[in-house]
């Protein structure tokens, strides 16, 4: 199995946080830029004063972020953030958000992050962004989780995005060579294993690790590739996210947003904390 770097999904290497422009805030965006704001601002109504909030990373998390930051300026909105990524930690700080660890926090009010891809029964993959190791501590460390996205996010089966994989540098070689035996056996054929690159060299995440991203084409028991992966050594963890998810907001160009809920009784609870 070839492994190569994985195209379209380069990331740029370390470089100065780039302060919010007013073109970032609503005006001039593209129609897919339209959308992620309108389901940050609606996933934003959800924060009230005095929560914890673990804050995502990745495209549709940063209009989150600088919404959250005008709530906080203008409005007087009390809340700590726990950003899932060195990016996001900067691009708080930059709002004007009080930010704190984990570990200082403990259990969190709400999470608010992307997706990649999401299916009707809000299983996700993510990692895009390569922070899906903090972003899936964070969630699992919060009482609900609010998923932002477009509406090209929404599949019926997970996997035309290429699966994440964060995995320790140490032996690496032969962690994939594992991750090929296990995807043999269950079923998966000729996969294409890619590694993740920043600019020309292979992209590193927050905590020292390799991504690589599996070219599945469709996963049909995200559950059992999920329990699969993450049993080999030298994987640190997979990028699909079940049973985490309790809505997904989704955003249209035309600034409305729908959101999808795992089940009624999270949709009366969560809709009853804003009253």
């Amino acid at each position: 199995m070839p492994l190569g770097p994985t195209p379209g999904l380069t990331l740029p290497g370390p470089g100065p946080v780039r302060a919010p422009a007013d073109s970032d805030r609503g005006a001039g965006l593209s129609p897919t830029d339209r959308a992620k704001k309108a389901a940050a601002d609606r996933a934003a109504e959800f924060v009230t004063d005095g929560m914890k909030v673990g804050l995502g990373t990745g495209s549709t998390a940063a209009f989150l972020v600088r919404r959250l930051g005008e709530r906080v300026r203008s409005d007087g909105l009390r809340i700590t953030g726990v950003p899932t990524s060195s990016r996001t930690a900067d691009w708080a700080r930059a709002e004007g958000i009080p930010l704190t660890t984990l570990d200082q926090a403990g259990l969190l009010d709400l999470t608010i992050d992307g997706a990649d891809e999401f299916d009707g029964r809000l299983r996700l993959i993510k990692g895009g962004g390569a922070a899906h190791l903090q972003e899936k501590i964070v969630a699992a460390a919060s009482r609900r989780m609010i998923v932002i996205s477009d509406p090209a996010k929404e599949v019926a089966v997970l996997g035309a995005f290429p699966l994440p994989v964060e995995a320790l540098t140490f032996g690496l070689a032969s962690t994939l060579g594992h991750i090929e035996r296990a995807l043999g056996a269950l079923g998966y054929r000729d996969v294409r294993i890619t590694r993740r690159m920043a600019g020309d060299r292979p992209l590193v995440s927050d905590e020292g690790n390799a991504i690589v991203d599996l070219h599945l084409g469709r996963i049909d028991d995200p559950d059992r590739l999920s329990v699969a992966l993450n049993q080999i050594p030298g994987v640190v963890e997979n990028g699909l996210f079940i049973g985490l998810a309790s809505v997904v907001v989704v955003g249209h160009p035309d600034g409305h947003a729908d959101l999808i809920w795992a089940d009624e009784a999270t949709k009366a609870a969560m809709m009853d904390t804003r009253k």
